[in-house]
């Protein structure tokens, strides 16, 4: 079985499980937060994977770390411990984001472009692409590459519309090349 289809499994559950209590978005905030605590440090991570402490200790180490987050979420973690898929957090906040964002008529973007996107432009961008992909908004991540030369790629999902210079040309290349 894939990560990312465990990681779908338990963000699938907690979300129901999220939506019953109406706390979505205080749970998708805290699993963000969860996971920025887990990137910056590695070492919790490494703590909290590791054979050398009972599945209790680490149990009692994530209750006390993480004692201000909703309960949902400390007893998710603590599952994930249990089954020994600790490191598969990054994985289930991303896909909570995504079933959060669905919910509510949002998707995720990635605007990729030569140069920051102002706010008018984002929301350019969001209200054009976003009734290709049948949502009322994007939430986007700019992300500047200037290998483009000019222009945006936006890739929402599985779906990506790439009207950059580069792409253009490269299709020129094919056509006069053969």
């Amino acid at each position: 079985m894939s990560q990312s289809t465990i990681a779908n499994r338990y963000a699938n559950a907690l979300f129901q499980l999220a939506q019953e209590k109406q706390i979505v978005a205080e749970v998708n905030a805290d699993l963000e937060e969860l996971v920025k605590v887990l990137e910056t440090t590695p070492e919790l991570l490494s703590l909290l994977a590791t054979p050398k402490f009972s599945i209790e200790r680490k149990k009692q180490i994530v209750a006390e770390i993480f004692a201000s987050a909703n309960p949902i979420v400390v007893s998710t973690l603590e599952l994930l411990i249990e089954k020994k898929r600790v490191n598969e957090v990054a994985n289930l906040a991303q896909q909570f984001k995504q079933l959060a964002a669905a919910s509510q008529g949002f998707a995720e973007a990635t605007v990729f472009s030569t140069r920051a996107l102002t706010d008018q432009e984002k929301d350019e961008i969001s209200s054009s692409f976003g009734k290709l992909v049948g949502k009322e908004k994007l939430t986007i991540t700019n992300v500047i590459e200037p290998s483009i030369l000019g222009g945006v790629r936006v890739q929402i999902g599985n779906y990506i519309f790439d009207n950059t210079v580069a792409n253009k040309l490269e299709g020129l290349k094919r056509t006069l090349v053969g």
